[in-house]
């Protein structure tokens, strides 16, 4: 058990080594000690990041017909999370050790000895409420104040009226929306799987009552495939059934995709089934809907939240099924799935076999002699080229050694490099090496375009 631990604790240490020191991802204010539980993205990070959220825009709103998007403010009117419940029920028991002074969120099993010290001396569990909150004008009054978002979801659902209005659609039909959230987490931990300010992929799909089972197990079905196209191996993922008891207040039934990260099995995304309770909440005339789930009263709403049937005219307060993962977990899931040493005839080589949609750097194009002015303007036309199709970032990799080359371009994930040599000067090819196979072969410069949209197609 000690040492599966300390080979989990090995690999997440690896994996943080890599983000550092390939530009991947930095400790947030970092020169002044840093901010814990907050990560800025580097100049790799934000490719990979933004990759990923564009194949989960791509498949949830590009690929169907039955998704819009929104982007929502991150300021919230606190009206909003008093009536989802939020205000409520948002909360961690937290736990002060009163030997060593740190604070620890309880967690499902009663903690019985602090974490950091193991003095057993801890003060009894009291609430402690993960929402930020911040001033809002002029005035600093109890009035004048919001909520930091501590979810995208609930913006979604107060603007599903505007949505229905202004694109007259009819059920089933989603919102989906890529944002930041905030939670002020009592220990944030295990590097980006646990943080402060984080990034959600949210959808809410809304579907008449007695249509929601039906939708919920072809979301999650769906919402698997994808993570396996985008790399992560089907025998690391698992379901959870969400026990009864552990349920979040609005839902019906919620089932969790498990990855197994470097620290161990926790969840990568969750598939939620949220009945009506978020839009027969913050809707107006709450007694002429036939809402189904316990909700609040709420007298301060100026929109009715429902969808008129178009079959019996009557109006109903759509089921909601969402799939919601976090942009964060996601990056971390796929730096671990991705990563690994091999060994080759040299000795050993570390590689980021990530799909070649999702790799930061698309190509680079490798001048074989970094002071070869002719080369260097080779190199430089063909990364003008190959970046006039956009097909993503290319760089000029100047440094005068190919190996190096090769091996840092491996380790960050690029899928192809191109080689400007002497033969290109003669006979106007260049060298292709594949990142996985290391495979190489020759083609015409003038074919390498064509190549690159078929091979990142």
């Amino acid at each position: 058990m000690v040492a599966n631990a300390n080979m989990k604790e090995a690999s997440m240490d690896r994996l943080v080594s890599l983000c550092k020191r390939r530009g991947f991802i930095f400790q947030t204010n970092e020169i002044y000690g840093g901010l814990q539980g907050l990560y800025d993205y580097g100049p790799l990070g934000v490719e990979l990041k933004n990759n990923l959220k564009q194949a989960w825009w791509n498949s949830i709103v590009f690929e169907r017909d039955d998704v819009e998007g929104l982007d929502a403010a991150i300021l919230t009117n606190p009206m909003v999370l008093r009536y989802s419940g939020h205000e409520d029920t948002f909360t961690d028991p937290l736990v002060d050790c009163k030997s060593c002074n740190s604070r620890w969120k309880e967690g499902n099993k009663k903690l019985d000895k602090c974490p950091s010290c193991g003095s057993k001396d801890l003060t009894d569990p009291r609430p402690f409420n993960l929402m930020f909150r911040t001033k809002v004008g002029p005035i600093e009054d109890e009035k004048s104040f919001a909520y930091l978002r501590p979810e995208t979801a609930q913006q979604t659902f107060t603007n599903f009226k505007n949505v229905v209005d202004s694109t007259s659609r009819n059920l089933p039909f989603g919102i989906a929306q890529i944002g930041k959230a905030f939670r002020n987490e009592i220990t944030p931990r295990n590097f980006i799987f646990r943080v402060r300010e984080l990034e959600q992929m949210e959808l809410e799909f809304f579907v008449k009552p007695g249509e929601d089972e039906k939708w919920h197990d072809a979301w999650i079905e769906s919402r698997i495939e994808w993570w396996v196209d985008q790399g992560i191996s089907k025998s690391n993922l698992k379901l959870y059934e969400v026990p009864q008891e552990e349920l979040a207040h609005y839902s019906k039934r919620t089932v969790d995709i498990m990855y197994e990260f470097p620290h161990g099995e926790e969840e990568l995304e969750g598939i939620a089934n949220r009945t009506d309770f978020d839009l027969g909440s913050h809707t107006k005339n709450q007694e002429e809907l036939n809402i189904l789930s316990r909700v609040k009263g709420n007298q301060d709403s100026n929109a009715r939240l429902a969808i008129q049937d178009k079959k019996t005219n009557k109006w109903l307060v759509p089921f909601v099924i969402e799939p919601a993962a976090g942009v964060d977990r996601g990056v971390l899931a796929l730096l671990h799935e991705s990563y690994k040493t091999e060994r080759i005839k040299n000795g050993e080589r570390n590689v980021l076999s990530l799909k070649p949609h999702l790799s930061p750097i698309k190509a680079a194009v490798i001048p074989l002699k970094k002071n070869n002015k002719e080369l260097v303007d080779l190199a430089t036309k063909l990364k003008s080229k190959l970046q006039e199709e956009k097909i993503g970032r290319v760089v000029v990799e100047n440094t005068g050694n190919i190996g190096k080359s090769y091996r840092r371009h491996d380790e960050i994930g690029t899928p192809l490099c191109v080689t400007i040599d002497f033969k290109t000067l003669e006979e106007g090819t260049v060298t292709v090496r594949d990142r996985d196979t290391m495979d190489q072969f020759r083609i015409s410069s003038e074919e390498i375009p064509g190549y690159f949209r078929k091979y990142l197609k």
